[in-house]
């Protein structure tokens, strides 16, 4: 079990200096038309940090991380990648910034393979101008390395239809690897799947973080965040009222802020 130094990593620092965020936000505002759905929201991402954010339907999680994932470009406010402002118009730019999102509903093709998904839309080909053709040698061989690395049981030349809950999800992190993500959004990972599959998704999220990647967990379920997460934010009503570490906070805490028995904190 980690010790409540262990999870106050986020909180490290280098030679006497507290490192440089990948990821920044600094009062990041949304609203569309007269409703506000973020208001002036503001927190750091460091690489290798697992943060959870919670909060009830509405609260805004959603907005917020859309804009992360360049759905939306914030009202007002400014984010910064490594230090660098960070605009984006398209979601395709914030992968080409590492960036990566896995959706609640993983976005997968039942009908193709683990290793086919894995490159989907960034499949390998082999030969020469009009001749090339698909390289399925190679993406199996590398979706293989890439589970491996995960730790995952999942199989390159599975069709995803026949898998587990579990298995679908090391298929979408395995495909945000392929591109080197320094930053992955995670909707709900282990909603509707089955005690030991969310054991095996928790997992992933730490192999992503040991692999100095830094992710983002939105979560309704506080013994996942409790047990993966090195800080906590809460939103309630499109402002954050909390961003604390987990060895700081309690179960209980979180509720509160969630529900706003507890106004802020």
């Amino acid at each position: 079990m980690e010790t409540s130094a262990g999870r106050l990593r986020g909180l490290h620092v280098s030679g006497g200096k507290r490192l440089v965020a990948v990821l920044e936000l600094a009062n990041i505002s949304k609203h569309f038309g007269a409703i506000q759905a973020v208001n002036d929201v503001s927190f750091s991402l460091e690489a290798g940090q697992v943060v959870g954010l919670m909060g009830d339907n509405g609260a805004g999680k959603s907005t917020l991380v859309k804009m992360i994932a360049g759905n939306f470009r914030p009202s007002h406010g400014i984010m910064r990648l490594d230090g660098a402002e960070l605009i984006m118009h398209r979601p395709v730019e914030a992968r080409q910034h590492g960036i990566e999102i896995v959706h609640q509903d993983l976005a997968l093709c039942n009908n193709l393979t683990a290793a086919a998904n894995v490159f989907l839309g960034r499949e390998l080909r082999r030969g020469f101008g009009p001749l090339r053709v698909l390289d399925y040698k190679t993406m199996y061989r590398r979706a293989g390395e890439i589970f491996r690395e995960l730790k995952s049981e999942t199989r390159p030349r599975d069709l995803v239809r026949q898998m587990s809950g579990g298995q679908r999800q090391a298929v979408a992190i395995a495909r945000t690897m392929l591109s080197e993500a320094k930053i992955v959004l995670m909707d709900e990972p282990t909603a509707a799947i089955s005690v030991r599959q969310v054991a095996e998704v928790l997992n992933l999220i730490r192999q992503l973080r040991d692999r100095g990647i830094a992710v983002v967990l939105i979560s309704h379920r506080m013994p996942d965040v409790f047990t993966v997460a090195d800080r906590v934010i809460v939103m309630r009503r499109g402002r954050k009222v909390a961003d604390k570490p987990i060895a700081l906070s309690s179960p209980e805490e979180v509720t509160g802020l969630i529900t706003g028995a507890i106004e802020q904190v």
